[in-house]
């Protein structure tokens, strides 16, 4: 969670939230009218509360008995010390049999898609059926049908399930959601605390939110009302197509103070039809890490303006190592798409199809440059392994300390990599200590950490970097570009010359 939101809590409105994914451009370019407040959402609310379902899921839990009935006691009474005897910490009896019982959680959906032989496909939050040992499906008749789910997609919390009915049920279509501007109208439609057919009104209050949910956050903002219960609901436009999927609500109570969030259509659609299709979703890989570009890393690498993304590491044999990417490039443009800011990034090569050649522009060294890579497919991350570190033991080569910098500095030595637990392959120089009080520390350098480059330059011994950094000071430089491996692995960080 960002600091900022440090006092309340981003609340999913059925169990839990996962991850946002692929935006991708699938519509032309439109000229947007203001349109007048309308009068009533009556007609509007009459022909889509059809398309929306209520959804029940039962998962099997299993618990120990807990006693009935059990009479409360103050602190200190005669009898408390007694039933302590029979009970848990929990309340629970003490080697009493382990109980299965149902445990039940709601949430809302909308039926996307309605074929000829009587399948129709909903859609949903992941967070809404996951762990779930059954799915029902309320239709808006209160007609129960049992759903089966199709695919599921954690990274978007997305879920598309399927039911099967001989009576034609009625469905909505996905709008574009680029196309919606803050200001404009939105309906909501759902199962807020299990109260069916609930629908709400409000506007746009911001679009494209990061809520730190995981790597392709583009939220919708909102403040229509919803609740628990309202995951997985459509958020409608004016002319009746999804613009969005209710997920999570900002809120210190876990009720609705009018900010709300709703993964975009522009979002949910491909995924939606990859689930259809395959079950699950293939996501483009182009292998690179890589962080924001700040104002002070833009003025050490020469860029007008602090935008693209700073590219820290390539992965050895990935796409971006095979076609020639290196660290320190700041891709800003990926497939003829402007990479304006470097969140931007994953969402654009996640939506791009796995095994095609794409353009992609970077800076490198003053000047611009376009390379082709094919995208490979996505695989799921593997666990970092985090050694721990052995007993401290004293340095026998003598730190430097540059001052500029604020960093006290040493050769890497056999003593060096048992202290910070170092790897034989790291090249570099230690930081032994940092300056509480200068620029380094600011940015985030800490003992045990590398510095493998100093202004693109590689070093190896403390008297290097000193040497560079007079350099830069000599130049004027405002700041110098450090390469820094730590135990989250390479990024650059622009240190501001005292």
């Amino acid at each position: 969670m960002k600091n900022a939101y440090s006092n309340v809590v981003i609340r999913h409105l059925a169990v839990v939230v996962l991850g946002i994914a692929l935006a991708v451009p699938m519509f032309g370019p439109t000229v947007a009218h203001a349109k007048a407040a309308p009068s009533s959402f009556a007609d509007l609310a009459a022909r889509l509360l059809p398309a929306v379902v209520n959804i029940s899921t039962t998962q099997l839990i299993e618990s120990k008995a807990t006693l009935p009935n059990m009479p409360q006691f103050p602190p200190g009474s005669p009898f408390e010390g007694f039933f302590k005897d029979f009970l848990d910490k929990n309340g629970h009896g003490k080697g009493g049999k382990t109980q299965k019982h149902k445990a039940t959680s709601l949430g809302s959906g909308f039926i996307i898609d309605y074929r000829t032989n009587g399948d129709a496909y909903v859609v949903t939050n992941n967070h809404v059926v996951q762990n779930a040992d059954e799915v029902f499906v309320l239709l808006h008749d209160n007609t129960r049908i049992r759903a089966s789910i199709v695919g599921r997609d954690v990274k978007t919390d997305l879920a598309v399930l399927k039911v099967h009915t001989d009576q034609k049920l009625p469905s909505v279509s996905f709008g574009n959601s680029k196309k919606t501007r803050v200001g404009d109208w939105v309906l909501a439609i759902g199962n807020p605390f299990g109260l069916g057919g609930t629908v709400t009104a409000g506007i746009v209050s911001a679009r494209g939110r990061d809520i730190n949910a995981g790597p392709y956050d583009d939220f919708i903002q909102t403040d229509a009302s919803i609740n628990r219960g309202n995951s997985g609901g459509p958020m409608f436009n004016m002319d009746g197509d999804v613009i969005g999927i209710n997920t999570a609500i900002y809120s210190p109570s876990g009720g609705s103070v009018g900010i709300g969030f709703a993964i975009p259509s522009s979002t949910a659609d491909p995924v939606i039809r990859q689930l259809i299709k395959n079950g699950q979703v293939q996501r483009g890989w182009l292998g690179v890490h890589i962080q924001v570009v700040t104002k002070a890393i833009a003025e050490a690498l020469g860029l007008k303006k602090p935008e693209g993304a700073l590219v820290a590491n390539v992965v050895e044999n990935g796409p971006a190592a095979h076609s020639g990417i290196l660290a320190r490039d700041v891709i800003l443009e990926f497939d003829g798409i402007a990479v304006t800011e470097m969140r931007k990034l994953p969402r654009i090569v996640a939506a791009t199809e796995v095994g095609r050649t794409v353009k992609v522009k970077v800076w490198r060294d003053g000047t611009l440059a376009t390379l082709k890579v094919k995208i490979e497919k996505l695989k799921e991350d593997k666990p970092s392994v985090v050694s721990q570190n052995e007993q401290p033991k004293p340095l026998k080569s003598q730190p430097k300390t540059v001052a500029q910098l604020g960093l006290t500095l040493a050769e890497i030595t056999d003593a060096v990599r048992s202290r910070f637990d170092v790897s034989p392959e790291t090249e570099g120089v230690i930081v032994a200590n940092v300056d509480r009080n200068g620029p380094a520390f600011q940015e985030g350098v800490r003992p045990g950490d590398v510095v493998a480059e100093v202004s693109q330059v590689k070093v190896s011994t403390p008297a290097e970097v000193l040497k560079l950094v007079q350099k830069a000071v000599k130049a004027k430089k405002q700041s110098v570009l450090l390469l820094i491996e730590g135990q989250s692995g390479f990024r650059f960080v622009a240190v501001r010359l005292k």
